[in-house]
Order: structure tokens, then C-alpha cells, then sequence
């Protein structure tokens, strides 16, 4: 399997969530190609495939499809240019912005490995593509699609992640890993009227900034610096004309957290915020709360993580074991892992020009040289990425395969 081509194709054609149709049906073919049992059509576009092989664990292997709606400005060769309609009837750009393509190519170079060298191991072998990891909670929706019914229940659950570290890096961090997400559209309602004329309205576009700007002390005056917690207001919508006050803005907003305790005070906090200030601003009626993704904090299991990442010392050298820490960007593989009541070990994995990252840590410009996961310019080099994040996934498996 040609995995470099392979991998240029999926970034040149990149699908939102459910309805990677086109992704599904390559990972469909080149499943069936190498003899796998295939499911098709789960939570829509999910497939898994299925590699029985003897006695012994079963092992779950998950790479992620869906893209994101990001115009790309990498300048490679194989750059997106798709585009799609949205709810709203806009059309908007595709970019494969978060690496799920390195992540769809990495697990089918991995599950043809493993097939070609079945007298080596013994045991049941998932790949399971999952849609909708950016938006829609495809994990669970393919848990409730009944996924563990069609499929026979892991014992572990692993998985990777590309990031802009140096190509040719792995490791995973024990314990938790990824922080939760909590995302909302908040709806605040006023009262429209003439630009002309403030005193006979309520305007929700100073009322939102007023809560913007005070979200922003949820986490800076009421969660301890010994905690960590994010709050994101990503988006607010508002009005159509200069000259005319809008009857309602909408804020979406999302809110990181690494412990149930803190999760619940900073939901707690932007709540009581956003009904305050529409209360001082006089609001006609209270504002509307519509929840989005909510996905738990991913925990690595510590043992099978120490496990896994002992594996990749002796498979790659212990100075290519990354040392992540925990991150704050979320994820929704845990799911998987806990319908399944199986240890998760989710890892990172390099995607970056190592000469170029590590010039940028000397500088201290990582953050503006480097573009990191859902930017236009993010561009995973396609090797050593690819090899290594085969071998990282057969390496882990076979920690369980007999």
C-alpha cells in the first residue's frame, strides 16, 4: 500500500463530520482488500474492521475522520480546495486542519503490518474509523449505534494523535491526559430598535461584550492557580446593520477542565455571568443555554500507559519518547474505552520538520513559527510521520497480541 499517496489523497479531499462518506468508503476498500470482516455504516460513515487471529486479547486500534472548516494556506501541492454548504446554506471551506488523514493512513498501514504477519501474534485485532471527532461526539454516537453489539468488546483501547512535535517522536502521558470540553450557544435576548434611538431598546451587543469581558474572570478569580481550567468565548453573533440596535447576540463558547470539581464551578461560574449581565442590562427574558460537545477528561490508564511507552523506548530509542504532559485540547476516544470498561492509552505523535521545531525552541518562537493543530497552516511532514506512526500502532497492539 502506497501510504504517502494515500495520505496526499484524503488531505485533498476532506469530509466534515458524518459525512465522510468518500474517506469511509477508502477505508472500507482497502479493509476488505487485506481480509479484514468489515462494518460499514455505523453512526453513518464509521468502519471497523475486524482481524481474528487465534486465541487471545482483543485490541482496539482508532484513528478519527472528520475535517474541519478551515481554508488551507499551506501551499502544498496536494492542498484542499473543497468546499461544502453549511445548515445555513454558506458555503465554506475543508481542510484537514487537526492530522485525522496522517491519523486514517498511520492505522491502515498499521492494520496491513499486522496482517501480513499473523504468525507472529494471536488474537483479535479492531480498526475502527470514527466520524465526527470534531464536531458531534462520533465516539459515543457509535457506542449508542450499538458498536459493541456488531463487534467483539476490547480489552485496551489505543490510539494517536499528530502534533507539531518532531517527526519521529511517540509517548503518551499517564493519568489525564486531555482536558474535558463543555461547549454552548448562549442565546441573550433584547430588544430591537433604531441605532437613532438607545432609550427604547436593550441592546444585547453591549450587553454580550459585558459578558465577555467578565467571563473572563471565571478562571482567573475563582478556580485556584494550582488548577487548570480554560474559558473560550469562540464566537459572538450579532445585528445586521449599523444603524439598527439587534433584538438577540449569540455567544458560543467553550469551557476546558481537568477534574469534576473544577468542571462544575467554572460551568456554574459562566452561567450565573451570562444571566447576571442579562439581568443588569434589563433583558426582556432570560437567556437560552444549548449544549454542543461535551466530552469527559481523557485518561490514559497509568499501567498500560507505562506499558506502552516502555515499548516505544525499546522500539525507537528512549530519546524519541515524548514526554507530552497534559493538554488542553480535548478529545473523545475515552468514550470508546469506557462503554468498553477497557484501559485507554492514547499517545502523541511528531508531525513536525524536527530541524525546524527545534530551531523554533532555541528561539522561544514556537508559537509563532510553528502552526500547531486547526490552523491553516498545519502540515504534518508526511515522513518520518507516517512510518513512525505505523510502527507506534503496531508496536502498542502487539504489547497485547500473544
Amino acid at each position: 500500500m502506497d501510504l504517502e499517496a494515500l495520505y496526499r489523497d484524503l488531505h485533498a479531499h476532506p469530509e466534515l463530520a458524518f459525512t465522510e462518506h468518500r474517506t469511509a468508503g477508502i477505508v472500507a476498500d482497502r479493509l476488505t482488500e487485506l481480509g479484514l470482516e468489515v462494518h460499514t455504516g455505523i453512526a453513518t460513515t464509521g468502519v471497523v474492521g475486524v482481524l481474528r487471529n487465534g486465541d487471545g486479547p482483543t485490541v482496539l486500534l482508532r484513528a478519527d475522520m472528520d475535517a474541519l472548516p478551515v481554508r488551507e494556506q499551506t501551499g502544498l501541492p496536494w492542498a484542499s480546495t473543497e468546499t461544502t454548504t453549511d445548515e445555513a446554506g454558506n458555503t465554506i471551506p475543508l481542510m484537514h486542519a487537526c492530522g485525522h488523514d496522517i491519523h486514517i493512513t498511520c492505522l491502515l498501514g498499521a492494520v496491513e503490518a499486522m496482517s501480513g504477519s499473523r504468525e507472529e501474534w494471536s488474537g483479535t485485532l479492531i480498526a475502527l474509523f470514527q466520524p465526527a471527532e470534531e464536531h458531534g461526539g462520533g465516539a459515543q454516537v457509535m457506542v449508542d449505534d450499538g458498536l459493541y453489539e456488531k463487534i467483539p468488546v476490547p480489552d485496551v483501547v489505543l490510539g494517536q494523535h499528530v502534533l507539531p512535535s518532531p517527526a519521529g517522536m511517540v509517548g503518551a502521558h499517564p493519568g489525564a491526559a486531555m482536558a474535558a470540553v463543555d461547549t454552548m450557544e448562549v442565546t441573550l435576548h433584547g430588544r430591537g430598535g433604531h441605532g437613532s434611538r438607545p432609550e427604547t431598546t436593550v441592546d444585547p451587543v453591549v450587553m454580550a461584550a459585558a459578558a465577555v469581558m467578565r467571563l473572563q474572570t471565571v478562571v482567573s478569580r475563582e478556580i485556584s492557580p494550582k488548577d487548570t481550567a480554560v474559558v473560550t468565548v469562540g464566537s459572538l453573533h450579532a445585528g445586521t446593520k449599523n444603524n439598527i440596535i439587534a433584538a438577540e447576540a449569540t455567544l458560543g463558547i467553550s469551557v476546558r477542565s481537568f477534574n469534576e470539581e473544577v468542571r462544575e464551578h467554572v460551568l456554574e461560574g459562566v452561567h450565573r455571568v451570562i444571566e447576571a449581565e442579562s439581568q443588569a442590562s434589563g433583558a426582556p427574558r432570560r437567556p437560552d443555554f444549548e449544549w454542543g460537545e461535551r466530552y469527559p477528561v481523557t485518561v490514559n490508564d497509568p499501567d498500560s500507559t507505562e506499558r506502552v511507552n516502555a515499548a516505544f523506548a525499546a522500539e525507537f530509542g528512549e530519546g524519541s519518547v515524548l514526554a507530552p504532559g497534559a493538554l488542553s485540547g480535548s478529545e473523545d476516544v475515552g468514550n470508546l474505552a469506557t462503554a468498553a470498561g477497557a484501559p485507554l492509552v492514547y499517545w502523541m505523535l511528531g508531525g513536525g520538520d524536527p530541524e525546524t521545531v527545534l530551531r523554533a525552541v532555541a528561539a522561544g518562537t514556537v508559537d509563532t513559527d510553528i502552526p500547531s493543530n486547526h490552523s491553516p497552516f498545519f502540515a504534518p511532514i508526511p515522513q518520518p510521520t507516517i512510518d513512525t506512526g505505523v510502527r507506534a500502532l503496531v508496536v502498542a497492539a502487539r504489547e497485547w497480541l500473544a
